[in-house]
């Protein structure tokens, strides 16, 4: 799958509790600069004409017709119908909002909706990490190359799409991915999100330090007193961001057991990486324990970092062997260790999701 050289162009939208943020897409670029409006979150008649407003723009500054609509929206939807649910960042949607059979009847177009985290992953496996790491193990001469693919965003929220043999997996209500709700390691009575997010980072870091939640710093803040850039304390930043990684690798861990594919991260605290990362995998490189005290891998596949350059040497090398088909004399290369790697969106998380939106339409549309 290929959108890169194509001609047609489909119009998309960042949607927010504060703005809406128009653009187009074409060949998997960007050809119209970003159009903000706001997003009037609690008046659907003054959000829905921001909407149709935003895409009549868009549409002023197109040279060719468009083919689509296609943008993320958040959940809980039936993304399929186009039909909005209820949603805390906007309220106005409330009780079931037909958005994409409305925007189909104004521009008579396809229209097709999808959760970001879903065109997340979308975009990565397309244009990003996915044939990133397949080229350079292309290029080292492996015989492995991957297909599969869980991309998971850490923000504000902690948001997930999976990626199955190029094709985007929804699941029959539309709701696939949905990793926020799965247990916290760390407080089994809630949901990780309590943890592997913007506020729970600073949740983590409020509890260490002793202080009022309200008055913690920016996650970038705390980031810099990890590294030292900034003054502080750092002790509780560095007690912070370690909850942050066990919490999530074990989230991870249990997420990939079902799926077997690699995993890239993006969002905005995908910068903070080279702190919780090192954790984030070792978490998923750690052992069970059986009744007896003997103890087994929690995953069957060895668990790389693709951020640290000594083991993407490892990974992409892998351990392999020459053996002998049975019954001749012929000899194949087996390679024997079981692997998934780990790393950091190097497209970031917009523009994935604007690829992911581009290539779901028009993959759809030739299908």
């Amino acid at each position: 799958m290929n959108f890169n050289t194509d001609k047609r162009t489909v119009m998309t939208l960042d949607a927010g509790g504060t703005n809406l943020v128009f653009t187009a897409m074409q060949g998997n670029e960007q050809v119209v600069d970003e159009i903000t409006l706001p997003s009037n979150a609690d008046n659907l008649d003054k959000c829905m004409s921001s909407i149709v407003d935003g895409f009549n723009q868009v549409k002023s500054k197109l040279k060719n017709k468009p083919v689509a609509i296609s943008f993320a929206f958040p959940g809980p939807a039936d993304y399929p119908n186009g039909i909005i649910g209820d949603l805390p960042n906007l309220p106005a949607f409330h009780g079931g909002v037909a958005l994409g059979p409305m925007l189909k009847e104004k521009f008579d177009l396809p229209v097709f909706i999808n959760n970001d985290g879903d065109l997340y992953a979308y975009g990565e496996a397309i244009a990003g990490f996915l044939p990133s790491i397949n080229n350079r193990l292309e290029k080292a001469g492996s015989v492995k190359k991957y297909k599969n693919l869980l991309g998971l965003t850490f923000g504000t929220g902690f948001g997930a799409g999976i990626v199955r043999d190029g094709n985007l997996f929804l699941g029959d209500n539309s709701g696939s991915g949905e990793i926020w709700l799965l247990r916290d390691k760390l407080n089994p009575q809630t949901y990780i999100e309590e943890h592997v997010s913007t506020h729970g980072l600073k949740n983590a870091f409020a509890r260490a330090a002793k202080i009022n939640p309200e008055v913690v710093p920016s996650p970038k803040d705390i980031y810099e007193m990890c590294t030292g850039k900034k003054a502080g304390n750092k002790v509780a930043a560095e007690k912070a961001f370690s909850e942050f990684a066990e919490a999530a690798g074990d989230a991870i861990a249990n997420a990939i057991t079902l799926i077997d594919g690699l995993v890239v991260i993006g969002g905005g605290l995908a910068g903070a990486a080279d702190v919780f990362l090192p954790k984030l995998v070792a978490e998923m490189n750690s052992n069970y324990i059986r009744r007896d005290g003997s103890q087994f891998r929690r995953l069957s596949a060895m668990v790389y970092n693709l951020e640290d350059e000594r083991q993407i040497v490892e990974f992409t090398k892998g351990k392999t062997k020459e053996i002998t088909v049975y019954g001749t004399d012929k000899k194949v290369i087996y390679d024997y260790e079981m692997r998934i790697g780990v790393g950091i969106s190097k497209i970031g998380a917009s523009k994935a999701i604007s690829i992911g939106a581009y290539a779901f339409a028009l993959n759809s549309l030739d299908k």
